[in-house]
């Protein structure tokens, strides 16, 4: 059974990096067939998505953070990990970790990350 499972700060001060890894278990985050993805839904708003990472490592970010986001992944651990720079509280949100196989079939449960001094 495939697994997702984020973890990280809940809090996080403004101007500072969101650093969130998510464990997968089940599946191989190296497998060609699949990638991997962070999405967010802030308060009393729609999905977004951060960026992906691919089987082979490539990644991809949403334009609108591209600039502020980073991707990368330990295989060792069948982790991979979100970085969110100079963050504000409008990035206040819960964060989602998942699995793409045309789309996004598994999800973690998501984390609660709130940016507040």
């Amino acid at each position: 059974q495939v697994q997702l499972q984020e973890s990280g700060p809940g809090l996080v001060k403004p101007s500072q990096t969101l650093s969130l890894t998510c464990t997968v278990s089940g599946a191989s985050i190296t497998f060609s067939a699949y990638a991997w993805i962070w999405i967010r839904q802030a308060p009393g708003k729609g999905l977004e998505w951060l960026g992906v990472i691919a089987s082979d490592g490539s990644t991809y970010y949403s334009p609108s953070l591209e600039s502020r986001t980073s991707i990368s992944r330990d295989t060792s651990k069948n982790q991979f990990s979100l970085q969110l720079s100079s963050v504000t509280p409008e990035d206040t949100a819960v964060y989602y970790c998942a699995r793409i196989f045309v789309g996004p079939d598994y999800w973690g449960q998501g984390t609660q990350v709130t940016v507040s001094s």
